[in-house]
């Protein structure tokens, strides 16, 4: 067979480490292209040969090896010819601006391949070629300016390609944490990423906005793995000294309107050696329907509490049911021998009698309240509560039993834990609010044990309690989350806000410690207009709406709460019992019978959606374990967990596409705006990318998409306009 020139194309983009390339076959082997352009058409074939390659992706492994402050990409990628007949194929792959050129190596099976650089004019005009040719809207979110070249053989049938490339590129300072960023493109269920760098003491735990990470050790490096479906890869080393915090800080801003800050603190190292000593209290319902594995699973979640507590903590066992028991009436100090005494009464509980929730509350928290010992040497007094039903003994009424535990609680911080849909998820859920803790919904096929161990584990080292985020040079406004927070050791805090004003400022975190006042601070730049970290304002939105719906459950529908949970759901492409990403056309009615701007087949979980099959008790179960984790969400990878329930949907930066009618909708189109058809791969179609760099990765979902501005919307349609002068581009860009 023909040589066929490959094109390896360089596509320089401001942030992303444009990874994992792509090849494109060609209809038919052909004699090669000239050496500086890209073929208009396959040359004839005979009528004897047939052109049946099919290329296939098989795999996409990322490795990225941290030393000092320089990253060595390899990123080695295996494609499959599932054809019957030899495949010629184009590979194209972009690199991150900044990458070393000069120790660029592409290896194909084991042999090294040479290639050559262009100018940014040259390789633009290539890159739209290839677009436009090859019809494949992915390529679109890879625009930028540089291009190399280098040559392949053709794929028989059944034959595998490995594509190995190497590159080089400086770390990114975000504040005090090593920032490493990969754009994986839209096949990134195909790809793993991970991260290697020789453990040292400079560095804290790694952590991402976008994926979730596993972490370990291999002799003397430390690896990372980012788990998640997202395209755009981005971790966060923290670089610290022995005695000192490290913060970074990223934001995001378009328009006039508030920006968005999404602000990362990591404890000290040795900070867990000078932890706060606790008070704990584990509130347990041993009514009769907790009886069987429920009350076991209960009973090992009190054992995995017990066995985090240290010499310096205090605490107490508390049971309930028609009465309320402790294992002590006072403190207990957690001796090794108060500790497994505590175990044995832990196994000796047994499953009987009604549910008494007031009482047992009183009990913690009152107890909590009068002792002032805490007070003294400046305790953490944590309660942890779990329970499966209704309150049907004592006070039954929610709110006046939520009211109760406010004014009882002092400083408490109150976690709670409710067991099957049978419970009262509202009460379960403020009691957490209110307290400044945090709600957990455990279905009855789930393990108790392992989500109290989980929570046991994160509230083990309190390092910092009574935290504050404060600023200078910019105003931080609806910090998320509310209230005091407290900082544990092993853990980031993560505080999403908004902000107003731009420039350099100091960010402060102001906290109490075992010694005393803390103050840990870093400078960062809010910046007037970056399009960058669009997840920052999409995870703010989520911990919003989850609050807002919290809020609702507790005091009633308003209707300022639900124009704003409606607004935040439809802007940012989260799923609530307002917004749907189903786009039905105005007088039209979705398969639920709601017509557009109801909820309609969106998985979300809500009342308004969960009249049949679900019963209304799970229902509010769903729907307030739906906002635990909305208020807990601190990546991508877990808030596309919520948002994926719904069918047929894609998650782009801020924004999600639900495909209605074979095209790819923003949820934020509305059909009264102004809508400019736009033919696919013309000159207008590129025009518009240029200004409105956005539109990149939402045109890469096909060919037929439209993605919504302020008061103007953009339809990628085969019958759409071509040309544009700058005029016209002004006013969509103004409008946008």
């Amino acid at each position: 067979m023909r040589r066929t020139l490959l094109a390896l194309v360089v596509l320089l983009c401001p942030a992303f480490a444009n990874a994992q390339g792509r090849l494109f076959a060609r209809p038919c082997a052909s004699p090669p292209c000239p050496a500086d352009a890209i073929c208009e058409r396959p040359l004839p074939m005979p009528t004897s040969v047939r052109c049946s390659g099919r290329i296939e992706r098989v795999s996409s492994a990322v490795q990225v090896q941290l030393v000092d402050r320089v990253l060595r990409y390899e990123v080695s990628e295996i494609f499959r010819n599932a054809g019957g007949a030899v495949a010629e194929a184009d590979y194209v792959f972009p690199l991150p601006a900044g990458a070393a050129f000069e120790d660029l190596k592409l290896s194909i099976n084991g042999e090294l391949v040479s290639g050559e650089t262009m100018n940014a004019d040259k390789a633009r005009g290539i890159y739209e070629e290839i677009v436009r040719k090859m019809r494949d809207p992915a390529l679109v979110e890879w625009m930028g300016s540089g291009l190399l070249r280098a040559r392949i053989f053709p794929i028989a049938p059944g034959e595998e390609k490995t594509v190995v490339v190497r590159f080089q590129s400086v770390a990114v300072r975000e504040g005090d944490a090593l920032r490493i960023d990969y754009r994986r493109g839209s096949d990134a269920l195909s790809s793993r990423f991970t991260l290697r760098y020789q453990r040292n003491d400079a560095f804290g735990d790694p952590s991402s906005p976008t994926h979730t990470l596993r972490s370990g050790d291999e002799g003397r490096m430390h690896f990372v793995e980012a788990r998640g479906s997202g395209s755009d890869v981005s971790v966060l080393i923290p670089m610290r000294r022995a005695d000192v915090a490290s913060m970074s800080v990223l934001t995001h801003r378009l328009g006039n309107d508030p920006g968005f800050a999404m602000i990362t603190v990591t404890p000290p190292s040795n900070a867990a050696a000078r932890s706060t000593p606790r008070d704990l209290t584990f509130v347990v319902d041993v009514s009769g329907s907790m009886q069987g594995r429920k009350l076991e699973q209960a009973k090992a979640a009190g054992v995995a509490l017990l066995e985090t507590l240290r010499p310096a903590d205090r605490f107490r066992l508390i049971d309930f049911s028609t009465d309320v028991r402790s294992f002590s009436t006072d403190w207990s100090i957690a001796t090794p021998d108060n500790v497994r005494a505590a175990k044995r009464y832990l196994d000796a509980l047994r499953a009987e009698g009604s549910t008494n929730i007031s009482e047992a509350l009183t009990t913690a928290l009152q107890t909590t309240a009068r002792n002032d010992g805490w007070r003294e040497e400046h305790r953490l007094p944590l309660v942890v509560f779990v329970t499966d039903g209704e309150p049907t003994v004592g006070e039954r009424n929610p709110d006046a039993i939520a009211a109760l535990a406010a004014r009882l609680r002092g400083d408490a911080r109150v976690f709670t834990v409710g067991v099957g849909t049978g419970v009262n998820a509202a009460l379960v859920e403020q009691l957490a609010l209110q307290g400044h803790g945090t709600a957990h919904f455990v279905r009855d096929d789930e393990s108790v044990e392992a989500s109290v161990s989980l929570l046991a584990r994160r509230l083990s080292s309190p390092v910092l309690t009574d935290v504050r985020i404060v600023s200078s040079g910019v105003r931080l406004t609806s910090l998320l989350p509310v209230g005091p927070i407290d900082v544990f050791a092993g853990q980031d805090l993560v505080v999403l806000a908004r902000y107003e004003g731009t420039g350099d400022a100091a960010v402060r975190l102001e906290g109490r410690s075992p010694t005393g006042p803390v103050t840990w601070s870093t400078r960062a730049h809010f910046v007037d207009q970056d399009r960058s970290n669009p997840f920052v304002a999409r995870l703010w939105a989520a911990q919003r709406i989850g609050w807002l719906a919290a809020e609702k459950r507790h005091s009633g529908s308003t209707r300022e709460l639900d124009d704003e949970i409606r607004s935040l759901g439809e802007r940012f492409g989260i799923p609530t019992e307002f917004s749907s990403y189903l786009v039905v056309e105005p007088g039209m009615t979705s398969a639920s019978g709601n017509t557009r701007g109801d909820l309609a087949n969106s998985g979300a979980p809500s009342l308004a959606s969960a009249s049949a099959p679900l019963a209304r008790a799970e229902a509010q179960f769903e729907a307030a374990r739906s906002s635990a984790k909305q208020r807990d969400a601190r990546s991508v990878s877990a808030l596309d967990d919520i948002a994926n329930a719904a069918n047929a949907t894609r998650a782009v930066g801020t924004r999600r596409f639900a495909l209605v009618n074979s095209v790819w909708t923003d949820a934020r189109y509305v059909t009264t705006m102004r809508t400019i058809a736009v033919r696919p791969y013309s000159a207008m179609y590129f025009a518009l990318m240029r200004r409105l760099p956005e539109l990149q990765a939402a045109f890469a979902l096909g060919d037929r998409v439209i993605v919504a501005g302020r008061t103007v919307a953009l339809a990628l349609k085969t019958d759409g306009g071509e040309r544009v002068d700058d005029a016209q581009i002004s006013t969509i860009v103004r409008d946008w």
